[in-house]
């Protein structure tokens, strides 16, 4: 799957990079027609702990799914909304088929 990532306000290291990679292409494990996804990491200037934002912008044909978590760390909140991600995709597969 094509993963499309930006950080804003500081530079992603590969480690990272390759974390959310492996995380995405599971992704694909639970509804196979995915396009592509943009991934926003983002670091807000605040005092509290839990500063570290993703955003994961999902293509799939015909929808869009919109997950925004935010975590201590970059590591949890991509896990956080690859599950949300997963139960999204299993919830439309289950939906498609009702229909067809």
């Amino acid at each position: 799957m094509k993963v499309n990532a930006q950080s804003v306000n500081f530079n992603a290291d590969r480690k990272l990079i390759d974390f959310l990679q492996n995380r995405m292409d599971k992704l694909e494990t639970f509804y196979d027609k995915v396009i592509s996804s943009d991934v926003y990491l983002k670091v807000e200037n605040t005092s509290s702990k839990e500063n570290k934002i993703v955003e994961i912008k999902l293509n799939i044909p015909g929808d869009k799914f919109v997950i925004k978590k935010q975590c201590k760390t970059f590591e949890e909140a991509i896990d956080s909304c690859c599950n949300s991600l997963e139960r999204k995709l299993i919830k439309h597969k289950e939906k498609s088929r009702v229909q067809a």
